[in-house]
């Protein structure tokens, strides 16, 4: 059984700043893609960014300059570093782990609030 554990989600002021961590019970690594996806009320779900172990992060155009996804497969996690918020970023983040033939799990998601 895999499983994700999102943390990190809170209530900020627009300009500041939030790191989400994603805690996998698995390696995330050996060709793993980590995303992030973020639904704010009344919205599609939208993927904010990916990594994998053998390319580079990248990133959705609403976040790109703002948001870093890093791993620590030392520590089977993920992060999110999210600056300069808006209130637009508003959300429940959800982190998704997925590979070929591992299969395609999510976490609970964590709710990000950004007040104006």
């Amino acid at each position: 059984q895999v499983h994700l554990v999102e943390s990190g989600g809170g209530l900020v002021q627009a300009g500041g700043s939030l790191r989400l961590s994603c805690a996998a019970s698995v390696s995330i690594s050996n060709n793993k893609v980590m995303s992030w996806f973020r639904q704010a009320p009344g919205k599609q779900p939208e993927l904010v960014a990916s990594i994998t172990s053998a390319g580079g992060p990248t990133y959705s155009d609403s976040v790109k300059g703002r948001f870093t996804i890093s791993t620590d497969n030392a520590k089977n996690t993920g992060y999110l570093q999210m600056n300069r918020l808006k209130p637009e970023d508003t959300a429940v983040y959800y982190c998704n782990l997925r590979g070929l033939s591992f299969g395609d799990f999510w976490g609970q998601g964590t709710q990000v609030v950004v007040s104006s």
